[in-house]
């Protein structure tokens, strides 16, 4: 396993940018198909919780156990906080090498939280901690962008530049900046905040991997997982050679049919 491939990411590791999350991200229909998907869950496991929007959501389901996991400390400060965070159990793991002795009826993975995998070794290692976490009979599900629209293109300056509101520094100016490496797939950008108060500048770079659908084809399999069905968006729009994402729903293989 490549561990330098866990290096610390300050976009989610440091308290200042990791505030700025749930500002710049807005649930909509990852949530709503994740809600859908856990309503009569006993269960549900969010994998790359983050802030734990999702997991908190989830948890105001009566009688639905939920378990969040991600590996910033910082992100995990805010889902504990969070209205709804004390009825979530929140973990701070590697989703690699986690191993929480229980098994769920949902595993769920959403914000493109796939994609910090960025070898084939690490997404295969990430698909059987989900396989490890599944009843049998659960279920698991995932997004991951298509490499095919490449979306990374629109992440340059010119074209990211916007102007937020942010609850604690006030007005701020966010821009973004990205390189690519077709070799491996692999895209790393820059977030940037101007915070106008003050002039300061917060920024970060992060990793992530634009793996083709043959290769999570692969690691699924290799993970002991199968897919009954892939969509394109979590409209559960079907997945054409033009959708923005991979997501597939599934569960073990060979488990004997899901609730």
């Amino acid at each position: 396993m490549n561990h330098d491939n866990a290096r610390p990411d300050r976009l989610y590791e440091d308290p200042d940018l990791a505030s700025f999350y749930d500002v710049e991200n807005e649930w909509s229909a990852d949530r709503a198909c994740c809600r859908s998907l856990a309503a009569g869950c006993a269960s549900v496991l969010d994998l790359g919780c983050g802030t734990g929007d999702l997991a908190a959501d989830v948890a105001r389901q009566p009688g639905c156990t939920v378990f969040g996991v991600d590996p910033a400390a910082a992100m995990l400060d805010i889902a504990r906080r969070r209205p709804g965070g004390d009825r979530v159990t929140f973990v701070q793991g590697d989703g690699r090498i986690v191993r929480l002795g229980r098994r769920f009826d949902l595993v769920v993975m959403t914000g493109h939280a796939f994609q910090v995998f960025l070898t084939q070794e690490d997404r295969i290692a990430a698909l059987r901690t989900i396989a490890a976490h599944l009843e049998p009979g659960g279920r698991f599900i995932f997004d991951s962008r298509n490499p095919a629209m490449e979306q990374w293109r629109e992440w340059t300056p010119e074209q990211s530049r916007r102007r937020i509101e942010h609850p604690r520094f006030g007005a701020v100016e966010a821009w973004n900046d990205v390189t690519h490496d077709p070799a491996t797939e692999v895209v790393t950008y820059g977030t940037h905040y101007r915070i106008l108060a003050d002039g300061r500048t917060l920024s970060s770079h992060s990793r992530i991997a634009f793996a083709p659908r043959s290769e999570l084809e692969r690691a699924l399999d290799q993970a002991g997982l199968e897919v009954e069905a892939w969509y394109g968006d979590w409209e559960r729009g079907p997945l054409t050679p033009t959708s923005p994402d991979f997501i597939p729903l599934g569960r073990l293989r060979g488990s004997s049919g899901h609730r």
